[in-house]
């Protein structure tokens, strides 16, 4: 990602939907803050996160500081949070827990506590840090640019290379599991299999889909296998881009490279699909495995260094965008809004209402969700409006949904709330994550609602070939 960083979000109001910006702070409604009622009950992760509220100053550098570098380096970056609170209104695990030690500052105080060796990573306090979502939405309401998902990385780097070597290994292979396209592919094969044999509804008559541990993976199961497509390979050198499928692109988004690919050959573009496998590294990088990460970026710079590279997961061209390389990665709807359009191309009326779902990847990491609005609105008819609670996690966040169900499911019933109340037609989405956790939360709770991806509308909107041809002679 470019150097530059982002401004605080108090310079950024008053823009139109689908910028970055954030939404006015929800007001407390739970009472008592969990995070007095850990203190009192002696959780010392949380005393210790929430004793910043007592100290009107940074506190004094601690005696025990360590002194390799790279712990220097963490404290050096963890030194830049004043502790202001300005990120607490704007973090979803805070507003969901009122837990000191679940916000940004607090979270940054036991890294700092731990590094410097006055904390033990204890599973409590391990469990504080394990609960941040990585939405960043914190960084864009910092006025001292924290970094806070460099620092969440290499804190979580940090934790994972003093694993066991069996934990170290078997989370490492749950992770490339994930991370690899043709297992992702065998995988949406066998979710197809549990939605039309009958096994999810033995296991929803065993009550397994109960099992807080158990039910994302039978929830997701039932939204992968409708989303699977067999996307060949098209390794054209000289077409206008490379499209970006990721590890999870064809069993997640196939639709969605579908409607890509017909768009684009609407618009005379011509897509490049390398061969290789490729994965941008996001999954292993976040759960701490950096070394794993930048084999699989070195990976996507040797196929795509110096061609205009586009992907349609916002949060894997977020994460291609910090490798310099490739730093100038576009995502889908952003590359399209901005090419030239043929005025004979015009979109068939869609009398529908659209809520615009907006992933933290877009919208805190490459500036707002602006093209989505603008793609949308040629299609004539189309009601589109943003969902409301847009500046708040929908609880996907990766493998966030596996690792942390409870806090996930309480996120994703805060969007389904929204989703009840409005009763949209469609919602669109631009992060595969995003899609098949809402997908799967409205589908369990007989909606009936379609998530997709924006371009999937436009697709279906495209007009018949000889219309096309027809509009053109006629203006001819």
């Amino acid at each position: 990602m470019s150097a530059t960083r982002r401004a605080p979000a108090a310079t950024r109001r008053g823009q139109a939907p689908g910028e970055t910006h954030m939404e006015s702070a929800r007001p407390a409604s739970r009472g008592r803050p969990e995070a007095v009622r850990a203190i009192s009950a002696g959780d010392p992760a949380a005393r210790h996160a929430a004793g910043w509220l007592a100290r009107d100053s940074i506190p004094e550098e601690p005696p025990a500081l360590k002194t390799d570098p790279s712990s220097q380096a963490l404290l050096r970056l963890a030194d830049q949070c004043v502790k202001c609170g300005l990120c607490l209104p704007h973090c979803p695990t805070y507003d969901q827990a009122r837990n000191e030690a679940d916000s940004p500052r607090g979270r940054i105080a036991l890294i700092q506590g731990w590094v410097a060796g006055e904390l033990e990573m204890t599973p409590r306090l391990a469990g504080h840090l394990d609960g941040c979502l990585g939405c960043r939405a914190c960084e864009t309401a910092c006025p001292s640019l924290v970094a806070f998902g460099r620092l969440a990385d290499a804190a979580k780097a940090r934790r994972v290379a003093r694993l066991s070597p069996w934990r170290h290994w078997v989370r490492r292979v749950w992770l490339e599991t994930l991370s690899d396209s043709r297992l992702m592919k065998r995988i949406s094969y066998l979710s197809r299999v549990y939605r039309s044999t009958g096994l999810a509804r033995l296991a929803r008559a065993l009550r397994l889909d109960r099992i807080p541990r158990i039910a994302p993976y039978l929830r997701l199961a039932t939204a992968i296998g409708p989303r699977t497509r067999r996307i060949e390979p098209c390794n054209q050198r000289d077409a206008e881009f490379d499209l970006f499928l990721g590890c999870t692109g064809a069993s997640l988004q196939g639709p969605a490279l579908e409607a890509t690919i017909q768009v684009c050959a609407r618009l005379a573009l011509r897509a490049r699909i390398a061969p290789a496998t490729l994965c941008c590294g996001a999954l292993l990088r976040h759960n701490g495995y950096p070394i794993e990460a930048d084999r699989r970026r070195a990976d996507c710079v040797r196929v795509h260094t110096g061609r205009t590279l586009v992907g349609i997961a916002s949060a894997c061209v977020a994460e291609l965008r910090e490798e310099p390389a490739l730093e100038d990665t576009q995502e889908i709807c952003a590359f399209l809004d901005r090419l030239p359009w043929p005025e004979s191309l015009e979109l068939r009326p869609l009398r529908r209402r659209v809520l615009v779902h907006e992933p933290c990847s877009h919208r805190n990491l490459l500036g707002g969700n602006a093209a989505v609005y603008r793609l949308l609105a040629r299609i004539p008819k189309l009601q589109v409006e943003a969902l409301p609670g847009n500046d708040h996690c929908c609880g996907a966040a990766g493998t966030y949904l596996l690792q942390q169900p409870l806090m996930a499911e309480a996120l994703l019933q805060d969007k389904l709330a929204r989703i009840h109340e409005l009763q949209p037609d469609i919602i669109v989405t631009t992060n595969p994550g995003c899609e098949v956790h809402l997908a799967a939360g409205i589908g369990q709770s007989g909606l009936g609602i379609e998530v997709c991806h924006p371009l999937e509308l436009i697709a279906r909107q495209l007009p018949d070939p000889s219309e096309d041809e027809a509009r053109h002679a006629i203006r001819t």
